[in-house]
């Protein structure tokens, strides 16, 4: 794997990443959905039969965007987009979240857009992370190797894709508990605030 001096990119997930924490009532969005508690809403709409699953993806995305709408920017992290832009990183999004939520979250953005960003890839347009084929994805649309990218986010499963993809990790606590299971990979940098992967890559 390359070093810290060869990253080129920037991938990071968005709720909860570029955007503050919280807005996403995910226990509440599984009870409407019946959704056991132990298990991904994602990965449980796919155990469902076709006609059920494009039901509760539409109240999915309700929910998601409902909670955009009230959704701001994490602390930090537009000034941190403009210092990564004028170092000269490509900057990319991997969300698991659906393209109008992310769209209408945006709009309570005032200093960034998603113009910011060379790569977008909400749920429609990559398998969903744990697996690494979105990263996969984003690499080849900024014209980067995963090894000289560096995936940002806030849960367990943008560092296990990070890991499955060969990139480097860094773990966002937004100032809480891990949220990293025993078995879990470990991921290269831990920071409790957006801004402080600045101190990692400039």
């Amino acid at each position: 794997m390359d070093g810290i001096e060869n990253i080129k990119a920037v991938l990071f997930d968005f709720d909860g990443t570029l955007t503050q924490p919280g807005a996403l009532d995910f226990p509440a969005i599984k009870r409407k959905l019946d959704c056991p508690v132990d298990l991904p809403i994602l990965e449980f709409i796919e155990t469902q039969p076709p006609q059920e699953q494009a039901r509760l993806m539409k109240t999915l995305e309700e929910q998601e965007v409902n909670a955009a709408i009230s959704s701001m920017p994490n602390s930090g992290a537009e000034k941190t987009i403009l210092a990564l832009l004028d170092r000269g990183y490509c900057l990319g999004i991997l969300t698991r979240n659906s393209r109008k939520s992310l769209e209408t979250a945006f709009l309570n953005f005032s200093i960034i857009d998603q113009a910011c960003f060379e790569a977008i890839l909400a749920r429609e347009d990559a398998p969903p992370k744990p697996g690494p084929e979105g990263i996969y994805m984003a690499a080849d649309t900024l014209g980067v190797t995963t090894e000289s990218l560096i995936m940002v986010g806030d849960f367990r499963f943008d560092i296990m894709a990070g890991v499955a993809a060969e990139a480097l990790t860094v773990l966002l606590t937004n100032n809480k508990p891990s949220p990293m299971l025993p078995d879990d990979p470990a991921p290269d940098y831990t920071v409790s605030r957006i801004d402080e992967v600045l101190d990692i890559v400039l």
